[in-house]
């Protein structure tokens, strides 16, 4: 992101309203966010079928009992397109907390201690980075499958081990600048302990870099899903965006020309995925005054 660790602060409510106010597109992409996360949280309410449930003949195109057809098993596609969003959207949003509250950890002891500790985890973090994050992110996914971990939440974690390196350089930077102020030396000069200087003092001060850090690799996680999906790495008991296009690809929905099947799930992907970036630009614009200043 573009916002520099100087630019960031406090920022009242009635300021975050007028932003997306000011931004129509950043309204816009928090309009088709929130009704993503209804979609996702009403899914039982709204689904007209159980996605699990044979409710047809298999392959059948879409008609007025069945909007999008069923697929292969004879399943309502609109109704897997719609419990997909929740599985999707939480995936993607827990995946990037994770990594990013890892990233943030690592940056933040990083930043303050400096020195040799500095050192060996900045060299870890550009060991993370030089690696091909598909491919790594792919190892971790089948290892961590195999683990008791909940197959959701494997995924995740694989996602987040992958993304938090990005997330440390950014907060370590912060940290380098906001540990020079001066109230963050009277608290070390009044016998204040490292961790509370750092978690008290340090945290609240980048908590808008982490904000915008999680909205935005959260569109990141979910296109990370539907590729690990797409590849045969998703949950198989699961419905998700990446695991109906995994599906649609191994019945030969293209050879059958079953556009219904294949070409909604990516749409969704992709409307999900632009407006998590949209809003993340509207958070990025309410926490840097020179991007409002711009307007």
């Amino acid at each position: 992101m573009s916002i520099q660790p100087e630019e960031i602060g406090g920022r009242s409510l009635k300021e975050l309203i007028q932003v997306f106010k000011t931004n129509k597109v950043a309204l816009a992409g928090l309009i088709i966010l929130a009704i993503l996360v209804g979609i996702a949280i009403f899914a039982d309410f709204i689904a007209p079928y159980d996605p699990f449930e044979r409710v047809g003949p298999p392959l059948q195109p879409p008609s007025e009992k069945h909007l999008l057809g069923t697929n292969d098993v004879g399943q309502d596609i609109f109704s897997e397109l719609i419990y997909g969003a929740r599985i999707s959207l939480m995936i993607g949003f827990i995946a990037a907390a994770m990594g990013t509250i890892l990233g943030t950890i690592i940056g933040i002891v990083s930043g303050y201690f400096s020195g040799p500790i500095d050192e060996v985890l900045m060299r870890l973090t550009d060991i993370w980075l030089s690696m091909p994050t598909l491919l790594f992110t792919i190892f971790l996914a089948s290892v961590l499958v195999r683990t008791p971990l909940p197959m959701i939440y494997a995924i995740a974690t694989a996602i987040a081990l992958t993304s938090w390196p990005s997330v440390a350089r950014l907060v370590r930077s912060a940290t380098l600048s906001i540990k020079e102020n001066q109230y963050v030396e009277s608290a070390r000069a009044l016998g204040a302990s490292n961790s509370r200087i750092m978690f008290k003092h340090i945290m609240p001060n980048i908590v808008p870099l982490i904000i915008i850090e999680i909205i935005t690799g959260t569109a990141t996680a979910m296109l990370t899903e539907a590729s690990l999906s797409f590849l045969g790495l998703g949950d198989p008991t699961a419905k998700s965006w990446g695991t109906m296009i995994y599906y649609a690809m191994e019945r030969n929905a293209v050879f059958l020309r079953m556009w219904w099947w294949l070409i909604p799930p990516g749409i969704m992907i992709s409307i999900a995925v632009l407006a998590v970036m949209l809003v993340g630009m509207g958070l990025e614009e309410f926490y840097n005054p020179r991007l409002r200043k711009k307007q």
